[in-house]
């Protein structure tokens, strides 16, 4: 088979896998959340919220006990399925997610994966690409089900996104402004959080924007925090020995053009060529981590007694080093599903160049002066992706 393009034969080897349930094990960088990995997933995307990090806070909050950021799911499985078509590369392209209840300290998981579609597609930057879409079930150890995500990840031929990469320029660094920098580090320091004080259901109003959540510019400290919280080099098949083991049995892997030798497909998001030769344009970060980003915004303004049920995002335009991004959210809808008081979100993110860098809608679940404080778990039911 010819490694890093799309053939049909490569095709017909990801159809046999459509339903069947897939090994994990290079997808899982956590299995219990732990204090350590709760607190090392909040440092990770750079979110303080008490009710991840201060025990006695999060013991006196509605939650009773420390929970986690919710897309620490990413840590528990990565959410990537994108089987088969060796060399070709993946880049993510988003997440759908449900939760069910918090995601309690010391909770042990199991997942279930399995692939679920392959799209064929076509664009200007390449003749033929495929989007794999698969769904990963989290469950505790007692087999209660907490949360579903549906992962997108498209498959693009190497040597054509190469070529493509070579007749284009770099991007150019955004050089800011001092006024920028402060602007944006006031931005940041003025992070507004619901915290104890309840949003009630009835004191949101259709149109209601939520407060933003900044994060940028981006640096490579950034990228390897996330790294470092959720993943590490596992996704790529580890490191020094691991890597080589892992590469006799999966064709994984980046030509390194200065010394030959096989490498991370990820070197994109830590050095600037690899990611120029991908047709990113230079050092980029990863899709998951600028979901959670917005998880973030989520739960700072539903406070301690909201309750996140679902976020969905889909990735668009690579966010270089460099460069800052802002979440945005606005009220689309209010609905009443028994007791359940549900709020519908549309949301945004765009960098410094006022350029849509992702997009998505949220549902969250707030108080209500006439229900009464949001009863968890959710049922089984409600965990159906759309």
């Amino acid at each position: 088979m010819t490694w890093g393009e799309i053939t049909e034969k490569g095709l017909a080897e990801v159809e046999a896998l459509l339903g069947v349930p897939l090994r994990r094990s290079r997808m899982q960088w956590i299995e219990s959340v732990t204090k350590d990995a709760i607190k090392h997933f909040a440092w990770g995307i750079g979110d303080d919220n008490p009710l991840w990090l201060d025990s006695e806070y999060a013991t006196n909050s509605p939650v009773g006990n420390l929970i986690a950021p919710p897309c620490i799911l990413y840590a528990i499985d990565s959410t990537i399925i994108a089987p088969k078509l060796p060399g070709v590369q993946w880049i993510y392209a988003g997440t759908d997610f449900i939760w069910l209840d918090h995601i309690k300290l010391n909770t042990e998981f199991n997942v279930a994966a399995k692939l679920l579609s392959q799209e064929r597609k076509s664009g200007q930057r390449f003749s033929q690409w495929v989007l794999q879409s698969g769904e990963v079930k989290y469950s505790d150890k007692n087999g209660h089900l907490i949360a579903v995500a549906k992962g997108h990840v498209a498959r693009t031929p190497r040597e054509k996104m190469a070529s493509h990469a070579r007749n284009k320029e770099e991007t150019k660094v955004h050089k800011y402004s001092p006024d920028e920098l402060q602007k944006i580090e006031n931005q940041v320091l003025s992070e507004k959080r619901q915290g104890n004080v309840p949003l009630f259901w009835e004191d949101v109003d259709l149109g209601d924007i939520i407060p933003s959540v900044v994060k940028g510019p981006l640096t490579s400290t950034d990228i390897l925090a996330w790294y470092s919280a959720s993943q590490g080099a596992l996704h790529y098949g580890g490191a020094h020995g691991d890597a080589i083991r892992y590469r006799q049995k999966h064709a994984d892997y980046h030509i390194n053009s200065d010394t030959g030798a096989k490498d991370s497909a990820g070197r994109g998001h830590l050095e600037s060529g690899t990611g120029n030769d991908v047709g990113m344009g230079g050092t980029y970060d990863i899709g998951p981590q600028r979901i959670a980003w917005a998880q973030h915004m989520l739960c700072n303004w539903i406070g301690d007694h909201g309750f996140l049920h679902k976020l969905s995002v889909s990735v668009r335009r690579p966010n270089l080093v460099g460069d800052t991004i802002w979440w945005s959210g606005k009220v689309e809808a209010k609905r009443k599903v028994g007791d359940l008081r549900l709020v519908d979100l549309s949301l945004l993110a765009v960098n410094q160049n006022d350029k849509q860098s992702a997009f998505g809608t949220a549902c969250v679940i707030l108080p209500s002066k006439e229900t009464g404080n949001v009863r968890l778990p959710l049922p089984k039911k409600l965990a159906v992706v759309d």
